[in-house]
C-alpha cells in the first residue's frame, strides 16, 4: 500500500494481516483526500486507524497533527512501524478502545478538525461515536467527519451543514460538515 499524494507521495506502507483489518484502497483515498481539500492547520483523529493509512495520507497533505486510535495490538505496531518508517514526528498513537479514548480525549478538552471513522462494519457504532463527538464538545467548530461503510448511513438526527457522499463500488464514504 502506498501514500497517494503530499510530502510522503508513493512511500510504501505496511498494514496489518488480520483478516478484521480493511485497508482504504489507494484510488478511494486518493479521491477522498481531493475532495477534502487543504488540510494545513487541521487536528485529525484517526479512530479505529488499522494500518494508520488515512490518518498518514492527511500528515502527507499537510494535516498539523493526527491521532491514531486502535484496539488491535497489530494494528498499534503496523502504525509504529509505518510512522517510524516514514519519520513522522507529528502524531499519537494510542492503544485503547474507542470510548476510553474519546473518554481521554474529552477530559483533555481536545478539538479535533477532521475525524475518520472507519470501525468494522457489523459493529455500527457510527451514530454512537458522532453522537459522543458532539455531545462532548470534542469537534472545532467547522470540523468534517469521514465515515466509510458498505452500507447507506442515516445521519437525519444531526444537524450537519452539507453531507457529500461517495460510491465507491460497494464502499460508501460521507464526508459530515459541521459548518460550510
Amino acid at each position: 500500500m502506498r501514500i497517494v499524494a503530499g510530502k510522503y507521495r508513493h512511500r510504501l506502507i505496511s498494514f496489518p494481516l488480520d483478516p478484521h483489518v480493511r485497508p482504504t484502497k489507494d484510488r478511494i483515498r486518493e479521491a477522498l483526500f481531493s475532495a477534502l481539500g487543504d488540510l494545513s492547520h487541521l487536528n485529525v483523529l484517526d479512530l479505529y486507524a488499522g494500518s494508520g493509512a488515512m490518518g498518514i495520507e492527511a500528515l502527507s497533505r499537510n494535516a498539523l497533527h493526527a491521532t491514531f486510535v486502535d484496539n488491535n495490538p497489530l494494528s498499534i505496531k503496523v502504525i509504529k512501524e509505518n510512522i517510524k518508517t516514514l519519520g513522522i514526528d507529528n502524531a499519537e498513537i494510542l492503544f485503547k478502545n474507542d470510548v476510553d479514548a474519546l473518554e481521554l480525549f474529552k477530559n483533555e478538552n481536545r478539538l479535533f478538525d477532521l475525524v475518520i471513522l472507519d470501525p468494522p462494519y457489523q459493529e455500527g457504532k457510527y451514530n454512537e461515536i458522532i453522537s459522543y463527538l458532539i455531545n462532548n464538545n470534542l469537534l472545532a467548530s467547522d470540523a468534517r467527519i469521514v465515515t466509510e461503510c458498505n452500507h447507506e448511513l442515516d445521519f437525519s438526527n444531526y444537524d450537519f451543514k452539507k453531507i457529500k457522499t461517495y460510491h465507491y463500488g460497494e464502499i460508501i464514504i460521507n464526508v459530515l460538515y459541521l459548518s460550510i
